[in-house]
């Protein structure tokens, strides 16, 4: 018997999202790779089925994902068709949690060198985010799955599970959110994150609770808070970052500001930095370009920041200027 090419047919397979098959052609091809017993096989097929929004082999996907639950580091090592089938359940919209539920509560330890790894923290991620679009489930007993996927040892999953809490946009999304701020993260763009969902979530009255966080101890957390309220474009954040900048003792640390006020890409923010450019200390200006930096596509923008740089007599500015805005990619 001839050895198996699995690699041809993963090729074969990805060619059938090109529309120019038929979709009685592709299901067919399809059903058949979700039943194989290669995960990369049903992986691919349930990218493909997901990329024709082909909504009919849904029951096909689902049966393929309960049997690689089954042994599942023997049948589905590192989770490979597991995530590639619940992405393609949440990108077409399936809207029952029993699949989700199951794939968020999941861990997979396979063997590494060393010890064990669990694998399955990108299904875990989109379980998450899935569940938020399930209607067959209260939204408390969302929060009750989301309140332990916030807390998982994978930063990823932690981080698809703040997202997803933003997405349910509940009352009490709010309350697990600052939650998450006060009790932090190891890594602090999670906690960025909680803090950004808050903002939009409850607009200027959250203000205040976020900016208690440019006074956090950890430099990182200081700088994902004006991130956040930079994002947020609220007139009253870039108030706040601008009487921060003000009414501290300021250092290197303070770029994080800067580039909250850049982030909002509001006038009254780009006026705030085009002043500091022509009167600040040489290190801010140059600081303040730097953040302007994501700007440079706008000529507008670019030639402001040319005449505000015109009024400053130190070269390194100019060199800056250069480096920052005329540099070509």
């Amino acid at each position: 018997m001839p050895k198996r090419r699995v690699e041809d047919e993963l090729l074969q397979l990805g060619l059938l999202r090109h529309p120019d098959k038929s979709d009685a052609q592709v299901a067919a091809a399809l059903q058949k790779a979700l039943r194989d017993p290669v995960n990369a096989m049903a992986a691919k097929a349930a990218d493909v089925a997901a990329h024709r929004k082909m909504v009919q082999l849904i029951p096909d996907m689902l049966l393929s994902y309960d049997r690689l639950f089954r042994d599942p580091v023997k049948r589905d090592p590192q989770c490979v068709g597991k995530n590639a089938i619940a992405k393609a359940l949440k990108d077409l919209a399936y809207g029952e949690s029993a699949p989700f539920l199951r794939g968020l509560r999941h861990v997979q330890m396979e063997p590494v060198w060393g010890g064990e790894q669990d694998s399955a923290a990108a299904l875990r991620g989109t379980c998450a985010v899935a569940l938020v679009n399930c209607l067959d489930i209260p939204v408390d007993a969302i929060l009750v799955e989301l309140v332990d996927a916030i807390t998982d040892s994978v930063a990823r999953v932690r981080e698809d599970a703040v997202k997803a809490v933003v997405q349910l946009g509940a009352r009490e999304s709010i309350l697990l959110l600052r939650l998450k701020a006060r009790v932090g993260d190891e890594d602090p763009a999670i906690t960025g994150l909680a803090l950004e969902g808050i903002l939009r979530l409850e607009g200027e009255s959250a203000i205040q609770f976020v900016g208690r966080f440019l006074e956090a101890q950890i430099e990182e957390v200081r700088d994902q808070a004006a991130l956040a309220l930079g994002a947020s474009r609220l007139p009253g954040a870039i108030e706040l970052l601008r009487e921060q900048w003000h009414n501290k003792i300021r250092s290197l640390s303070d770029y994080g500001i800067l580039n909250g006020l850049s982030l909002s890409r509001l006038e009254s923010a780009l006026e705030f930095l085009l002043g500091i450019i022509r009167n600040g200390r040489m290190r801010e200006a140059i600081d303040a370009m730097k953040v302007l930096d994501i700007h440079r596509g706008s000529p507008d923008i670019v030639e402001r920041v040319a005449a505000a740089v015109r009024d400053r007599p130190e070269p390194e500015i100019q060199v800056q200027f250069e480096r920052e805005f005329l540099r070509v990619t």
